[in-house]
């Protein structure tokens, strides 16, 4: 309720805030290489992740740096890696839920996730988003036979040096609402798995525009996500543990 009258209270502080973003705010570009392949050795690995300028890698100069090419580096040791990144700036689930409705359908082992800022800053509501990626689990593992879904959560936007107080908090307080849900789906027996975005986001650390990862948070990202295919797709077996 507090929230909610605050909320109310500062709207046209936030309105004017979050349009001075959108105006000062540095539109960094996705990074260009390559957008699928085949890397490593070993057991096949279908892999695929999805989602929005965080998943296509906005904040590091190449795919090699960012989080699908740190991912598919991280688990080339182990696996045979055939991968592919679908992934767009401005993404939200709606958008993507769309695209993958319409392409054909294709089995991956492995989907990664990053969806949920613009979500949260497209005003999307909290039951809405929460039946949309409920939705989209679904369609990853039926259409796409996905055995292991790893939703990646809101990075704490809190925290974020580009949005200045009291946006910061607003936003923050939104993105920590649905990270709580998407977690909460991922223990409800949805068959995913959640992932938890709780590395650094200091300043030094984050791209250019004070909004999206660099290379290094990229690279612990990508190493966490590793560190939990592998622990439920042994390499020397080449199959999934049964999940609920």
């Amino acid at each position: 309720m507090r929230h909610r009258i605050a909320t109310i209270a500062l709207g046209p502080i936030l309105l004017w805030q979050g349009r001075r973003v959108r105006r000062t705010v540095p539109l960094l570009p996705e990074p260009g290489g390559p957008r699928e392949g085949l890397s490593g050795n070993g057991a096949p690995l279908r892999l695929l992740v999805l989602g929005d300028s965080a998943a296509a890698g906005v904040g590091a100069a190449t795919q090699a740096d960012a989080l699908a090419g740190q991912l598919v580096a991280a688990l080339s040791d182990s696996f045979q890696v055939r991968w592919k990144l679908i992934a767009q700036t401005g993404a939200t689930t709606q958008t993507v839920l769309e695209h993958l409705q319409k392409i054909e359908g294709q089995v991956f082992d492995v989907v990664v996730t990053s969806l949920g800022v613009n979500d949260v800053t497209s005003g999307r509501s909290l039951d809405g988003w929460r039946r949309l990626q409920g939705e989209l689990v679904a369609l990853l593992r039926s259409k796409f036979q996905a055995q292991h879904v790893l939703l990646s959560g809101l990075p704490p936007m809190h925290k974020f040096p580009a949005l200045p107080q009291p946006l910061r908090w607003y936003i923050g307080s939104r993105a920590k609402q649905f990270d709580s849900a998407l977690e909460a789906l991922a223990a409800n027996g949805s068959g995913s798995e959640f992932v938890k975005l709780s590395y650094t986001m200091d300043v030094q650390f984050m791209a250019t525009d004070g909004f999206h990862p660099g290379p290094a948070i990229y690279a612990l990202w990508g190493a966490d996500i590793a560190r939990r295919i592998k622990a439920r797709r042994p390499a020397a077996e080449g199959r999934l543990e049964h999940t609920s």
